[in-house]
């Protein structure tokens, strides 16, 4: 079992899971980071630090359209173990619906 990030991230990448992260298996995308399943240790530190509550299990069945999304994109994407600057509209993000065909694939900084 692994932890993936879900929709909830888009445009908020609040990064608090970052630092807490014991094996730096978060990527980052332009408006959404991902967590590399493959390099995920199951310890779940990093899901009740996401104010967006956008981290579950893999098991949790909200994940099934996100896992490969997680894999393909830490795949491509830079790794991050720091947190960054948060956008500046991240709050008014936070809790909004269907924002998956807002995900960007553009890789992060």
């Amino acid at each position: 079992m692994a932890y993936v990030v879900t929709e909830n991230c888009i445009k908020c990448k609040f990064q608090d899971c970052v630092e807490v992260c014991p094996v730096d298996c978060f990527y980052e995308g332009e408006n959404f980071l991902v967590i590399n399943p493959d390099e995920c240790i199951d310890c779940g530190v990093c899901e009740p630090e996401c104010p967006a509550e956008a981290i579950m299990p893999d098991s949790d069945s909200r994940t099934a359209d996100w896992v490969e999304t997680n894999r393909t994109y830490a795949a491509e994407w830079p790794n991050i173990t720091k947190k960054g600057d948060v956008p500046a509209d991240a709050e008014e993000w936070k809790g909004k619906p269907d924002k998956a065909k807002l995900l960007s694939s553009k890789p992060g900084r």
